[in-house]
């Protein structure tokens, strides 16, 4: 590909990141006894490939939508990403790598992508995927069809070319940092619209079927166009199985054979059983606080909470100590972006936390509702915790746990909440995991508005030089710091439990099961 030297050195820093990602982790331990771990990846093996068997995944979370341009659930987004592929893809050490597009050109002032198209990709209804499908795809992204922008990374574009069918130019209206990283997002079949049903995509594989609440099945791709990923499975199963206890008594059953998130004493109970893939990710678990409502409207307020919130204990409790703690929105996973030494700000100090809820005109306290979704084990044990540690500054917290399907729309799309805990999946650059504070993004949920901020996010995206890039997110993560934002606790290790037998899966900068890879031993 043909790139400037500035280009080449702007794309190199955004996907140096070594990071990974999930919504869905419970409390890991990736030295836990009994098991064979490994940090970040597996182990070399010299047993031989077998092809073919089916793989059983337990999966905690319900699908919200087949649908790739409707789902906003991560853990449905990572079984999905085995049924689509984009024009780039990412592997496991956070380089985007060509998938769909065989390699790309971009102009020297940023705003003109070039890709040229592999000419070998067909959907898995036998269609060739041409330029028509990724002008399709993009224009509904981006709302050039007429329709609402699907996604904000897409409104960017001001039209695109196609001078072959399979070369597509697309141009847009100002320089953007972020664009590179957002095309790995699926091409769809053109005109086809009911993908929340029986999704096609070009993926390693197929849909086979869905039954709410209880599996999501998934073929093999035989004419997949990367022949060297082909997958060696001949069917995938994804078990939709809330409870985690469940989970592990399937496993020790043989009827689950991966675990993707699982806690330190699920290891313990399943001893020599298992193998595990573990490492840090890019997660930023959060107690959002809404900015809009009283009296969390008060910074005064936002930062006594902070105080009265013991993230090392929390850390010990619900993680096994398996976690980094966070000051921002932020995880030192992406190094040369992140701004060290905001963990420390708000140590925790019950008698300073009093008297500035004195100073807001409530030194007797109030009560607060946090509203949870009862599907993350992992999130509902930390609020438990945070209910203690809120009592000590007077503040009464009715916990409220609901669907997570509940949850996007009540919290994450209506805004119909006080407080909440979630988890931040990272993405592959920096200004996806903080434009989510940027005053007029849409999905701003926590409600936080500051005019600094906006500007340095602003300045971030637009910038030319890495050095002073990474200056701007900085200062933004301290301006979230200093102004309480919300409550940062932690970046949680996550542990993959597989059984004795299988191999290939790997950790990757995104949530993401390289399903393609994972295959049974002789």
């Amino acid at each position: 590909m043909k790139l400037n030297l500035a280009t080449r050195t702007l794309t190199a820093l955004f996907v140096f990141i070594l990071l990974t990602a999930c919504s869905n982790t419970d409390g890991q331990n990736h030295e836990a006894n009994g098991s064979n771990s490994t940090n970040g990846q597996e182990n070399n093996h010299s047993s031989a490939e077998v092809s073919g068997g089916v793989v059983r995944i337990a999966m905690s979370t319900e699908i919200d939508n087949l649908d790739p341009y409707v789902s906003a659930a991560t853990d449905t987004m990572s079984m999905m990403d085995n049924v689509f592929d984009g024009l780039l893809d990412t592997d496991e050490s956070g380089q985007l790598v060509p998938a769909i597009a065989e390699d790309y050109d971009i102009s020297d002032d940023g705003l003109q992508y070039t890709f040229r198209l592999k000419d070998n990709v067909v959907f898995h209804d036998g269609s060739e995927l041409t330029a028509e499908d990724v002008v399709y795809s993009y224009e509904k992204l981006a709302g050039l069809n007429g329709g609402e922008p699907i996604s904000s990374q897409f409104e960017i574009i001001e039209k695109i070319e196609t001078p072959s069918d399979f070369e597509v130019i697309i141009h847009l209206k100002e320089r953007s940092s972020a664009f590179l990283a957002a095309n790995i997002r699926p091409i769809l079949p053109a005109d086809y619209d009911n993908h929340s049903e029986k999704p096609i995509g070009a993926g390693p594989f197929k849909f086979e079927s869905y039954v709410v609440g209880q599996e999501l099945k998934l073929k093999r791709n035989d004419d997949y166009y990367d022949v060297d990923k082909i997958p060696f499975l001949d069917e995938v199963q994804f078990k939709i199985m809330p409870d985690p206890e469940s989970s592990i008594l399937a496993m020790q059953a043989g009827e689950i054979d991966i675990i993707p998130g699982i806690s330190a004493q699920g290891l313990l109970q399943l001893g020599d059983q298992v193998k595990t893939v573990s490492g840090p990710q890019n997660m930023v678990q959060i107690m959002a606080l809404n900015n809009s409502v009283e009296p969390l409207n008060q910074k005064e307020v936002r930062q006594a909470i902070n105080l009265a919130v013991d993230k090392d204990m929390i850390i010990e409790t619900v993680s096994d100590g398996d976690g980094i703690k966070l000051g921002s929105n932020f995880s030192p996973a992406m190094d040369f972006y992140y701004e060290a030494g905001l963990e420390d700000v708000y140590a925790t100090n019950i008698a300073e936390a009093k008297k500035l809820m004195k100073a807001a005109g409530y030194e007797d306290g109030f009560e607060l509702e946090l509203t949870v979704p009862s599907d993350y084990q992992f999130h509902v044990d930390t609020a438990q915790v945070i209910v203690e540690q809120l009592k000590e500054i007077d503040i009464d917290v009715d916990l409220k746990l609901i669907e997570f399907s509940s949850w996007l729309e009540n919290v994450y799309t209506d805004e119909q909440y006080e407080a909440t805990i979630i988890g931040f999946t990272g993405k592959l650059d920096p200004y996806e995991i903080l434009r989510r504070y940027v005053t007029d993004y849409k999905r701003n949920f926590i409600n936080f508005e500051h005019a600094q901020y906006d500007e340095r996010i602003d300045q971030a995206l637009k910038a030319t030089n890495p050095t002073e890039m990474a200056r701007m997110y900085k200062d933004a993560q301290s301006i979230l710091t200093e102004e309480a934002a919300s409550v940062f606790i932690m970046d949680p290790y996550r542990t993959i439990a597989m059984t004795n037998g299988l191999e290939g899966m790997k950790m990757y900068p995104i949530q993401k099961f390289n399903l393609e890879d994972v295959h049974y031993t002789e």
